[in-house]
């Protein structure tokens, strides 16, 4: 099961607050991106919120045309003064 942090300047803001953002795979139901990411980092969540993103066609500064694959973003939030050390950042 695929399960890719996004790690942005958006998203590491949002984790300070307590919701984590993952590329998840197409399949997964909101149940099962709950279990996943609380066997994997051993945390409680609380919410799941998802969002699908189509298959589009971007093109490079040559001009070149290249497909950016169907995905998933899950957005989870976890229980109180819980966090994920994979977003923490450095001061």
């Amino acid at each position: 099961m695929k399960l890719e942090p996004i790690l942005t300047e958006k998203s590491l803001k949002e984790a300070k607050r307590g919701n984590y953002t993952f590329w998840v795979g197409k399949a997964l139901t909101k149940s099962q991106i709950k279990r996943l990411i609380s066997e994997v980092f051993a945390v409680h969540v609380v919410k799941v919120k998802t969002a699908n993103f189509k298959e589009e066609v971007k093109k490079s500064l040559w001009g070149r045309t290249h497909r950016v694959g169907a995905r998933k973003k899950a957005t989870v939030t976890l229980k109180e003064k819980e966090k994920i050390d994979l977003f923490e950042t450095k001061k």
